[in-house]
């Protein structure tokens, strides 16, 4: 043992046990002699691994979490120290963690717009579930590109558990449109002749996504044969359009049967674009979404006015009463579908009489 004022030293047990352990991790391949701290490892895994690997949206949603949550409470730590039990007892606390107080959020805002944690009110701005379940993912996936860069022997994110559901302070109210409040959202937007109103009855009716819609041109459509074809995308990334020729999912690129509130809808919209372009019948490429000069709608100026909240745009693409994309038959949807079709079309029969 050293003396007043000096660090112990380590025991033979400890030594050996430290030596052994560095025999097994070289026996399993190539021992780094220097690892760096997780806050500098997840900074280069999202520039030389995501970016350039993954879908731009995928970049977007991963590094708020790593920016907003794992570096400031995981960052400083080294790699190779990072045990199950520290990752543990951060998952732990997320629950009850205000990110407004814990991201200075309120602090942010100008002096008179505060109104929460900046004066003393905490908000009580919980993570949802979901998102500390997206956290945990990010870290694991992280982790295990250490592991496979022999930067550490096991991945300890992927050990941990996550919180239990009634620990989560934030309780998600979870609204789902009924047929009838569907049906009133879309004679809103048909009385309106609102420009998007033929997505909505593609999300609302076959389920499509958001992006599914935007991308939707058409090329991608058959009136006469009642049919379409996902397969391209429009996303809004960085203030960026994006344009992939791909879906989100393999499942996801389907040819789908439209219904009869669907070609009504499809058909609309294409007189109206053809009225504004004073061109002859559209084809091709041209997206069915787009405003008369070609560019593409914001969803939410869709629900700026009418019944519908400005949330409306997510709350259609992620709700819908049908099913999602790659539904193989008809007769497997639901019945609100045909219900919601039926209502809708008979509306419209008599708002054209």
């Amino acid at each position: 043992m050293g003396g007043a004022g000096c660090d112990r030293r380590k025991t033979r047990e400890e030594t050996h046990e430290k030596w052994l352990k560095l025999h097994e991790m070289a026996r399993k391949g190539p021992v780094p002699t220097k690892h760096p701290a997780l806050a500098a490892y997840l900074t280069r895994w999202l520039a030389e691994v995501i970016e350039p690997n993954r879908e731009p949206t995928t970049y977007v949603a991963y590094e708020p979490l790593v920016r907003l949550y794992i570096i400031p409470s995981l960052g400083k730590k080294r790699l190779d120290k990072l045990t199950v039990r520290d990752v543990q007892i951060w998952l732990n606390t997320l629950p009850t963690l205000c990110t407004c107080c814990d991201q200075k959020k309120d602090h942010r805002r100008p002096e008179n717009k505060r109104r929460c944690c900046a004066v003393g009110k905490c908000c009580r701005g919980y993570p949802a579930r979901s998102t500390i379940a997206g956290i945990r993912r990010v870290l694991r996936s992280a982790l295990g590109n250490a592991v496979r860069e022999e930067l550490i022997s096991k991945n300890v994110a992927a050990l941990t558990t996550l919180p239990a559901a009634g620990k989560t302070k934030k309780k998600r109210q979870r609204v789902v449109w009924g047929v009838d409040e569907a049906r009133r959202f879309l004679e809103h937007l048909r009385a309106i002749d609102d420009p998007l109103y033929a997505a909505y009855v593609l999300i609302l009716v076959l389920g499509l996504r958001r992006g599914e819609v935007l991308g939707l041109a058409w090329d991608c459509v058959d009136l006469g044969g009642e049919q379409l074809w996902i397969s391209r995308q429009l996303n809004r990334v960085r203030g960026q359009l994006l344009h992939r020729e791909t879906t989100k999912t393999d499942d996801s690129t389907a040819s789908l049967p439209l219904l009869g509130l669907c070609v009504t809808a499809l058909k609309h919209r294409q007189h109206v674009q053809e009225d504004a372009a004073k061109l002859p019948r559209r084809s091709g490429r041209t997206p069915i979404s787009s405003s008369p000069r070609g560019t593409a709608h914001r969803s939410s100026r869709a629900t700026s006015t009418g019944p519908s909240r400005r949330t409306a745009a997510g709350r259609a693409c992620r709700r819908s009463v049908s099913t999602t994309p790659g539904t193989p038959a008809p007769r497997s949807w639901p019945p609100s579908t045909f219900i919601l079709s039926s209502q809708c079309a008979a509306c419209g029969t008599r708002r054209s009489r």
